[in-house]
């Protein structure tokens, strides 16, 4: 790694060449204006288009410079970003029957290239994600949208083919500036997803792979004299353990997605912050219930070619059974995590699940009924197991991402457990642009050519993108979609789907939320993700930042244009 002095003087040798062409009139004032602070961030992003990335890492770096109509604050409550409010019945801006959403966009809104900003962008953002070619991951609603209408530059009107309940939602990732990306059906060749054009209160001026991203101001933000930073260094570091410590010596300002057990050694830190609360984020297993020879295969496909191993529910349940989750928070999280149950455990449509019992005795149980016998060596093999060749040992490959010492430390506690059943886990992580990589870039877990892989996601505020994204049955990537959607695990319930569909149709938040609930009844049955542990938001900073307001719904940077330096 090069030395501090190296990497400070480099980069801001950078930020001031490009700030010398400044107009005057965005001089910076006297006070707490301007500084530059330093993000620690352990994953690096494979590319910074929201539409076809998945990892968060991306969305961290990407919400200083994108922005969408609306956004959440830290309420969970949804407020205007790009629009001037959020549309209503009484507003005008939500239709008698629902299906028609009239947006209107601030007055003289630019591109951080000077460029306007009109309706025909968010035109073309819906045409965009929703080209069959497009290789975009988060799809939910866009192909539900019938047309866009542009009355005015600054007026949008989404028309829906039926009523789209998380309509609001739609928007959320970011408008995307027809003028400086491409063919929809290239998208994911664009240049932009190297170097975004948006509207956020900081630019992109470069991208140092495995080293930095500098962010500097946006000179063509609408709320001048913000941002108040001149700008921001995002630093990619090789693990959280390396963050912790750059922000004990004061070499960063802010590390990202701290674990519980961090919270005792940096709360004596002087000079040091802990922002934390209660999130949505969960840290799961995803099984891949489909052959993992096959590559993306559709339902038909898994259904006819299932996972010789992980194809039989009752070696789910086992494997489940034999997680002590109590044990996971209590050694690994300090007893401050809650241990893991569905998917929505926090939020307005929370569902309530039991913690499943831990217990092995069962699990072995389970085994033997479903056609898995010990072996000499202790581990099980094949005896008229339901989808395996007899003699096939019962041997699954586990993965997550390297660099973080937490999900490490919990893939041991998992290879002893999974032993004591008489199923064994071996090990084979990666980076995380290779594990959260996109269905272009042939990432295996897209592709799902995978056994078992371990990570956190969590839903929106509106959890719908992430329920069907993560659970629907037609959102299984395939090449026949793009690769749209995030069903890894290729799991197939007719009553999840008829679920999902009704709670993204009612306009009743009481139907939409038992509907949702009835889905994750199916998933906590079926057990295609297997809950570890729900997560607490945690981040550490360092007192001279002023402004930051932890948000548990979206990133780090989302309120940035406030930040400033004591």
């Amino acid at each position: 790694m090069r030395s501090r002095r190296r990497f400070c003087c480099s980069v801001l040798a950078a930020v001031a060449a490009l700030l010398v062409g400044f107009p005057p009139g965005l001089a910076f004032p006297q006070g707490t204006r301007g500084g530059t602070i330093t993000f620690a961030l352990y994953q690096e992003p494979e590319l910074l288009n929201r539409y076809i990335g998945t990892q968060t890492a991306l969305s961290e770096v990407t919400t200083f410079i994108v922005e969408g109509l609306v956004d959440y604050n830290e309420k969970g409550e949804f407020f205007p970003r790009l629009a001037t409010e959020i549309p209503t019945r009484q507003n005008g801006g939500v239709s008698a029957d629902g299906k028609s959403i009239t947006y209107h966009l601030r007055e003289g809104l630019k591109w951080s290239d000077g460029e306007s900003v009109s309706c025909e962008d968010v035109k073309f953002t819906w045409q965009a994600v929703s080209h069959p070619k497009s290789g975009a991951a988060y799809t939910s609603g866009f192909r539900d949208i019938e047309r866009v209408e542009c009355p005015s530059p600054t007026t949008v009107v989404v028309v829906y083919k039926t009523f789209y309940a998380p309509y609001l939602d739609q928007f959320t990732r970011g408008i995307l500036p027809k003028h400086a990306t491409g063919d929809p059906a290239e998208m994911t060749r664009w240049a932009y997803n190297r170097k975004p054009v948006g509207t956020g209160p900081f630019a992109l001026l470069e991208w140092v792979s495995g080293d930095h991203i500098t962010l500097i101001r946006n000179r063509f933000y609408r709320d001048s004299p913000k941002p108040f930073l001149n700008a921001v260094i995002i630093r990619v570091t090789p693990s959280r353990e390396v963050g912790t410590q750059l922000i004990k010596t004061g070499e960063v300002d802010i590390v990202w997605d701290l674990i519980e057990a961090n919270v005792p050694e940096l709360r004596p830190v002087p000079g040091v912050k802990i922002g934390a609360a209660p999130g949505p984020n969960a840290e799961r297993l995803l099984l891949n219930l489909a052959d993992p020879a096959l590559d993306g295969p559709p339902a038909a496909e898994v259904a006819k070619r299932p996972h010789p191993i992980l194809g039989d529910v009752r070696v789910r349940e086992a494997i489940e059974l034999g997680i002590n989750k109590q044990e996971i928070n209590e050694k690994l999280l300090f007893g401050l995590a809650t241990p893991g149950t569905n998917e929505l455990h926090i939020g307005w449509a929370k569902c309530v699940t039991r913690v499943t019992e831990y217990s092995p005795d069962r699990a072995r149980q389970l085994l033997d009924q479903a056609g898995w016998k010990n072996g000499p060596d202790g581990i099980r093999v094949a005896q008229g197991a339901k989808f395996a060749k007899d003699g096939m040992r019962l041997r699954l490959k586990l993965q997550t991402t390297t660099g973080n010492k937490l999900r490490e430390q919990v893939e041991q506690l998992l290879i002893d457990y999974m032993k004591q059943i008489g199923l064994e886990f071996y090990i084979e992580n990666v980076p995380s642009p290779v594990l959260f990589g996109s269905w272009s870039s042939g990432a295996f877990r897209k592709h799902g050519q995978f056994d078992v892989v371990m990570y956190t996601t969590n839903p929106d505020a509106d959890p719908h993108s992430q329920i069907e994204g993560y659970f629907a049955s037609w959102k299984m990537p395939t090449a026949a979609n793009g690769g749209d959607g995030f069903n890894y695990a290729r799991w197939s319930n007719q009553v999840a789907d008829d679920n999902i569909k009704l709670a993204g149709s009612s306009a009743d938040l009481s139907v939409r939320k038992k509907a949702y609930c009835a889905a994750m009844d199916e998933v906590v049955k079926d057990r295609p993700h297997i809950y570890l542990y729900g997560r607490s938001q945690i981040h550490g900073y360092r007192e001279r930042l002023q402004g930051w307001v932890l948000n548990v719904w979206t990133n780090v940077g989302w309120n940035a244009q406030d930040w400033s330096l004591k």
